[in-house]
């Protein structure tokens, strides 16, 4: 099999990783309402433009016409070809999310999709037949840096079926990510996986490399995980690998890293899988992010996979993940506790409510927030008003009193949103009652 080959072979099924895609915290298909961070944060959901999502195809080219387009790109110096952009999807290409904004094209693929672990839910998982590839750690590094330097993909998410043994396959991880910043001295975005059962120097190997590390929990607690993957051990494969990275990270000097800054941490957790609630979700997303300090929690829909354990099980409402996005940014961003979050009394979050939404009808309805005197973290906790939209409230502030909900519309706030939950200047705005 030919490179262009593996890479196409290798990109089904990397819709399984969320991490960094751009524009995907857009609602599912169903009407409900718009989280006030979706128009200020990307991050992970579902979106027309994301290959393989819910067993799409990843591109509707065959394999020809695709080595053709992508012929010129997969040579030295070559240009990328006229149609890359509709075509480079099919090699695990798409559109990323950096800090600040930036979108970049990023490649995500695997050193192998040969893998000796046999979880329930995946597809690389060892008893399933399918047709696998393998790249060695060279070839992974020459061809990226072809497709980085004739301008397919400026950076890189790699990650690896375990074959050999979680430390040997981080090792070749490794190996790739070291060839490339020497031999090719790509200094572009890189994501790097951890495997599981890594150690502790390898950790910290990759973490001078990359400019990102994860490893996946999958489930959120020992009990959730073997139902999911029997074989993997929660504390010492998974969690501990975050746990040296966070150590790492605090006691350690930045020194020693290729650009003088310790990489960002992020994980992530299948939704719907292991029969958990979203309060066993929220409660390990909690712990992360605040006592490790991920940057974030990714989260991903179950959907079952033919030769699967878990074939017959049904997929997950994506609205659930959804919602747990949500939810996780007001842990994060918004100050709210996991006692704020409207749980069932089955631990789940409603699927037609906006989390915050929800808290600020039982909670703001009857005693509103003055916007002229209330400190940031009661206005964050109003909807409409993200923490950039506070942030430009406190300087208006400064220069005189917001009276109308115009003054709110000016600054860019979602001043309708906020009008049933505020007071200006003592009064409470006039606003058009929602219908639904």
């Amino acid at each position: 099999m030919d490179t262009l080959g593996k890479l196409e072979l290798l990109s089904q099924q990397m819709a399984l990783e969320p991490a960094e895609d751009a524009d995907t915290l857009r609602p599912p298909a169903t009407p409900a309402p718009t989280p006030d961070h979706a128009l200020r944060e990307p991050g992970p959901g579902y979106s027309a433009a994301e290959p393989g999502r819910h067993g799409r195809a990843p591109c509707g080219h065959s394999p020809a016409e695709l080595h053709a387009a992508m012929q010129a790109v997969t040579q030295d110096g070559g240009d990328p070809a006229p149609d890359l952009d509709r075509k480079r999807h099919s090699l695990g290409v798409s559109y990323a999310a950096m800090p600040g904004g930036k979108r970049i094209a990023l490649l995500k693929t695997l050193l192998t999709s040969a893998c000796e672990r046999d979880c329930y839910y995946c597809p690389f998982r060892a008893r399933r037949n399918f047709r696998r590839a393998t790249f060695k750690p060279d070839e992974m590094a020459a061809v990226f840096s072809q497709m980085n330097r004739s301008g397919a993909a400026e950076g890189l998410f790699l990650s690896s079926g375990v074959a050999g043994g979680g430390v040997r396959t981080q090792d070749r991880l490794i190996d790739t990510a070291e060839i490339l910043r020497r031999r090719h001295q790509f200094r572009g975005y890189l994501h790097l996986k951890l495997m599981p059962g890594a150690e502790h120097d390898q950790v910290l190997r990759a973490m001078q490399l990359a400019d990102r590390v994860s490893i996946n929990l999958e489930a959120p607690n020992t009990d959730r995980l073997r139902r999911l993957a029997p074989h993997k051990v929660f504390l010492e494969e998974l969690l501990q690998p975050l746990q040296w990275a966070h150590e790492i990270r605090r006691t350690q000097p930045a020194r020693t890293t290729l650009f003088g800054r310790w990489p960002s941490l992020v994980t992530q957790l299948v939704v719907g899988g292991a029969g958990e609630d979203d309060l066993e979700i929220l409660s390990t997303t909690a712990h992360l992010t605040q006592q490790l300090r991920l940057a974030r929690v990714y989260f991903s829909a179950f959907h079952p996979v033919p030769e699967t354990p878990l074939e017959d099980l049904p997929a997950e409402n994506p609205w659930r993940e959804h919602r747990l996005y949500q939810a996780s940014f007001l842990l994060r961003d918004y100050g709210f506790e996991l006692e704020d979050m409207p749980f069932t009394p089955q631990g789940r979050l409603p699927l037609d409510a906006d989390p915050k939404l929800a808290w600020a009808r039982t909670n703001l309805s009857e005693t509103p927030v003055e916007v002229n005197r209330a400190e940031r973290p009661a206005l964050l906790r109003v909807p409409g008003l993200g923490p950039k939209g506070v942030d430009v409230i406190l300087a208006a502030r400064r220069h005189g009193k917001l009276r109308d909900l115009r003054d709110l519309r000016a600054l860019g706030v979602l001043a309708d949103r906020a009008a049933p939950f505020i007071l200006l200047d003592g009064r409470r705005p006039a606003h058009q009652l929602a219908l639904f």
